[in-house]
Formats: C-alpha cells, structure tokens, sequence
C-alpha cells in the first residue's frame, strides 16, 4: 500500500507555486533574446572603438545573438552614456572611458545622468599609461619642456575633450612645471587629435600608446614620456619622471557599463562571459597588438576603479579650477 501510494502520490498534480520554482530552477531566464546594441561615445579608429570592436565578435559567439556597435559621438562620450543609462531594452549597453563615470559629474553642472545610480558595472576591460607625444620637429625629452614654457600660451594641446584623462593629465603636468601654460583645444576623438599633431595646429597630446606608435614609427611624432612607470606596451619610451616631470600617475581604461535597470539575467550572463573573453589569449594578443593591456575584472573590480579614480580626478579638477561652461 505504501508503494501504491507513493506512486498515486507522485501523479498528483503540482502546485502552481512548486511548478514555478522547479521551472525556475531548471530553466533560468533566457538572455539575449535579440541583438546587443553596443554604443561607443567616439569616432571609429579610436582606441574605445578598436577595444568594443575586439569584444563584439567572441561576445556574440558566446551569447549566440548579433552584437552591434554604434559610435554616438560627442561631448567627451557622455552622449553615448546618457543613452545607455535611459535605455529599457535590456538590450542596451556601453563601452566607456574613464571621463564618462569619473570626472563628468564634477564637470558637468547639468550631466544628464548620474555616474553612479544610474549605470551597473560589467567589466573593466582594457587599460593603457598615456603617452605625452609631440611633433618630430619640435625637441625631444627634457628639452621639449623648457622649449614649452619658452612658448608659454603660443603652444595648444589637444585632449579627445574637456575634463578626458587626456586633459587632466596635462592640467597635472602643467601644475607640476611652472611657466609651462598651453592652451588646451578639445576634439571629438583621438585620431581628430592626430591630425591636429600633424598639421601643427597643436604641439602635444596625452594619448593611448596605440594610437600613436604607428606614427612614431613613421617619423611624424614623437614620444616625450609616458604616465606612471615604463609599460611593456612602449618599452623604449621613458616615465615621464624620467624626463623632469614626477608624479603623473594616470592610466586611460576601458569599461564594458549597462543601464541600472538591466536584467539579472543580463548581469549574470555578461559577469559570466566578459572577463573570460578578455583574458583568452587571443583576445589578448589583440588588444595588445592595439596599444591596451588586457583586464576582464568582475563588476566589483571595476567598481572600485570608479571610487578611486573618481576621487583621484576630482582632486585634480579642483586643484586647476577646471568647468565646463
């Protein structure tokens, strides 16, 4: 009798509420379930770009769903951010730069959105030290910097915009030597910054080692210095301490963002998949062949990047009396 109604009692019909969690438990909820939009906030050939274009193509593979970029260019990315952070498809994400979640709050008065409430943090994915680069005519090394203040406010130099690490490492160089004040002149991407070198509009740049190797080994720029200490990534290129100037501890990132509304589903799925695609080998080299250094953190990671570099940043906003009008 036992038997039988061990048996009778297993045909019984589940409660709605068991059906539920044996459902749940057996097929967790399915994402993506149609593409990935993935919006860069500057032009394409820029480091940002180069960096989401080398995740797209294994993230789709790993999601079995199509991952599309879209550049929406302008005001230093924050436009692209602003999007991401107000978008309900659950399909919506971002690769940003450090500007974007670090010093657009203390710069912007009226910034749409806000860095912290309104993003949720995937992933930091690429990392690079900022490389003071010049054009080859002008002189090289510790040289370059008395000819700097000689020219006082007749030299430019370009950022990729107002508040970039590109810009507040030259506002940190600036206040590190005296008499050294060139103007600075935003533009909407690096490779915009390029041609601004090469054309002699402006005589210096902070910028990602990749962007400008290739013109270093042209003969058209140079390589003044690098943020922080030597990098594998330019290993002929000096610390910038090296040449005169101490203390310029700066690093340019990128960090894979969604909206804070996004799913579990998509959190759990992208933390699962993202580093993981950044460390593999491959991935690596390519990044690396692109003048970045390979990262792939969990969310917590690139949380607390955020903290310290938004505090770091806004020290330095501060101190140089930066705004954006």
């Amino acid at each position: 009798m036992n038997a039988i109604f061990f048996i009778a009692a297993c045909t019984l019909p589940i409660s709605a509420s068991a059906q539920n969690s044996l459902k749940k438990d057996a097929s967790p909820e399915v994402w993506p379930t149609r593409p990935v939009r993935l919006l860069v906030g500057f032009p394409g050939g820029s480091t940002p770009d180069m960096a989401a274009r080398t995740l797209a193509e294994p993230l789709a593979r790993a999601l079995g769903q199509p991952v599309i970029i879209e550049n929406r260019v302008g005001a230093s990315g924050t436009i692209a951010a602003d999007l991401v952070a107000k978008a309900t498809d659950d399909h919506t994400l971002a690769v940003v730069i450090n500007g974007s979640l670090t010093s657009a709050r203390q710069l912007y008065p009226r910034l749409p959105y806000d860095p912290v409430r309104d993003f949720v943090p995937i992933s930091l994915l690429t990392t690079a030290p900022l490389m003071l680069v010049a054009p080859a005519g002008l002189p090289g090394g510790a040289e370059f910097f008395r000819a700097a203040r000689q020219a006082g406010g007749q030299w430019n130099y370009g950022s990729v915009g107002t508040g970039s690490v590109g810009h507040l490492g030259l506002e940190l160089i600036k206040s590190r030597l005296p008499g050294m004040t060139p103007v600075h002149v935003p533009y909407a991407g690096n490779p915009q910054v390029i041609t601004a070198l090469l054309g002699g509009q402006i005589q210096m740049a902070l910028m990602p080692p990749g962007i400008a190797l290739p013109h270093l080994r042209a003969g058209r720029l140079q390589a003044i210095g690098l943020t922080g200490g030597r990098s594998l990534l330019a290993p002929e290129v000096p610390p910038l301490a090296d040449v005169g100037v101490p203390d310029v501890n700066l690093e340019v990132w990128t960090a894979l963002v969604g909206p804070a509304r996004l799913s579990q589903a998509a959190q759990a799925r992208l933390a699962a998949n993202v580093p993981r695609i950044i460390r593999d080998a491959d991935t690596r080299q390519k990044l690396f062949a692109q003048g970045w250094q390979a990262a792939g953190t969990s969310p917590e990671g690139l949380r607390s990047r955020l903290k310290d570099e938004t505090a770091a940043l806004g020290a330095i906003i501060q101190a140089r009396g930066i705004k954006i009008e």
